[in-house]
């Protein structure tokens, strides 16, 4: 393969996964030439392990002179890891440049930003690939092989729980991601990881959408009638602390990327979870149909004292159930230092708790797919994973989107299409959220042909329906 010439754009957290790999396991069909961001010191953070891995010194952008840089950079591929209110532009601004994408997810976090990608996708012709590593959890690919193998038929209806903990889900709360503006809420952010796993899962495209749910943990409204201590605004100071709190002192990446680099823009990654002017929910429900004929209910909690999902999915012939404990518990040792993301990197203290205590005993970490025929009894289906993070399914997904997408019998490989379809759902239920009434994603017309036609076509069908059992009703 020949070695493509990429450019970072967003030098935050997340951003490292793919630095990492281009220095290491694919550092032989990807270099990485340029880095972009408002921030000088996140920039740095990131030269700094280039030097130390041996890598040619990066030239230094910001986003602001985007085309400049792909042109006097030579750049191939842009992988985008900013705030996903800045996703849209920069998307259209690369692909008319001259560069392919690379974006963490979501797409983008309204139906404007989706026209706007679609127009200048299909305009330039170039390509964006959407990151949604979930797919290539094992436990995920599994529960996808045994619905597309026809074991439990053709698929009616799905139930879907996700529960974020006060560690993971707190965690929100205290960024960029708690001001709808910037994230779409946990509905777009979080749930697109979510809403996508099910279209792929049952090979479905959504039609309708309804949503409810509120701020109802989290937030300075709901600190009446609680027993809190004195809030800090910000998690990082001198004295005690609880458990709601993160000092970024306590981890010296997070010191690095965001406490040392406050001095340029002002932004704050450790703000009180219980601050005025938080805008995304807490607690969200979702009912979605599906052009196929089938419905999701879906359901996310932010905090809850254990974290992971449980999935069930009901098909014409039985019934598959995934339930993954990412963390059974949330303990805080004398340091106060938390994981906080579990499925990304374990936390030993809740897994030593696992081994030593009746409760913990009770939800220990571990996954399990189930499936049951109808008249026939329920057995265990084997999950195989590997090593890193998400069960090895960041290791597959880096692959493909370095050396190409493999030729995949589960197509876990996605576009800027999955990236639509997932994004969709989370749209239309804000939108539903606003005005308490179903939403059909055709009114969102986002601009792709062959979404459009499944979402009106859905829509004309839904319809008729209506007016026909309004007409038997009157008879």
């Amino acid at each position: 393969m020949s070695t493509l010439r990429y450019a970072l754009v967003g030098s935050g957290h997340r951003a490292q996964m793919y630095v990492d790999a281009i220095l290491g396991a694919h550092g032989d069909v990807a270099e990485l030439v340029a880095l972009s961001d408002p921030n000088p010191t996140r920039i740095e953070y990131y030269a700094s392990r280039m030097r130390d891995a041996g890598a040619a010194e990066p030239s230094r952008w910001h986003p602001d002179d985007l085309e400049r840089m792909v042109s006097e950079a030579s750049v191939d591929r842009i992988i985008i890891t900013s705030p996903d209110v800045t996703h849209a532009a920069l998307i259209v601004r690369a692909l008319e440049a001259g560069a392919d994408v690379v974006v963490e997810k979501p797409l983008t976090i309204d139906a404007d930003g989706c026209r706007a990608i679609v127009e200048a996708a299909e305009r330039t012709g170039r390509s964006v690939v959407v990151t949604f590593n979930y797919r290539y959890s094992p436990r995920n690919s599994a529960l996808k092989q045994l619905i597309s193998s026809g074991a439990i038929g053709r698929v009616t209806s799905a139930t879907f729980e996700w529960v974020l903990d006060t560690a993971h889900g707190a965690d929100y709360f205290r960024r960029w991601h708690r001001e709808k503006a910037n994230s779409g809420g946990l509905l777009v952010h979080k749930a697109s990881h979510h809403f996508d796993l099910v279209n792929w899962w049952i090979d479905a495209t959504p039609t309708r959408v309804f949503a409810s749910g509120g701020l109802r943990f989290y937030g300075a409204e709901n600190i009446a009638g609680r027993d809190l201590p004195e809030r800090n605004p910000r998690g990082t100071h001198d004295g005690a602390h609880d458990p709601f709190e993160l000092d970024l002192r306590d981890d010296e990446r997070l010191r690095a990327l965001y406490l040392d680099a406050e001095n340029h823009d002002g932004y704050l990654r450790d703000r009180d979870v219980f601050d005025a002017g938080i805008t995304i929910e807490d607690n969200i429900a979702v009912i979605a149909d599906y052009d196929s004929g089938a419905t999701l209910s879906y359901a996310l909690n932010a905090h809850a004292p254990w974290e992971g999902y449980r999935v069930a999915v009901n098909g014409t012939k039985g019934r598959a159930e995934l339930e993954v404990v990412e963390r059974g518990a949330v303990t805080v040792g004398d340091d106060g230092a938390l994981v906080l993301d579990p499925s990304a990197q374990k936390d030993p203290r809740a897994d030593a708790a696992a081994g030593g205590s009746v409760g913990a005993a009770l939800r220990p970490s571990g996954e399990r797919l189930i499936v049951q025929n109808h008249w026939g009894l329920a057995r265990e289906v084997p999950i195989e994973n590997g090593d890193g993070a998400h069960g090895g399914g960041d290791a597959l997904l880096l692959a493909d989107v370095f050396r190409g997408p493999s030729d995949d019998p589960l197509g876990r490989p996605s576009d800027y299409t999955d990236g639509l379809r997932s994004v969709s759902v989370g749209i239309a239920a804000n939108i539903s959220l606003a005005t308490g009434s179903p939403v059909h994603i055709s009114e969102l017309a986002i601009g792709h042909p062959a979404l459009d036609a499944a979402a009106a076509a859905s829509a004309a069908t839904s319809v008729a329906e209506s007016t026909a059992g309004a007409t038997a009703g009157a008879r």
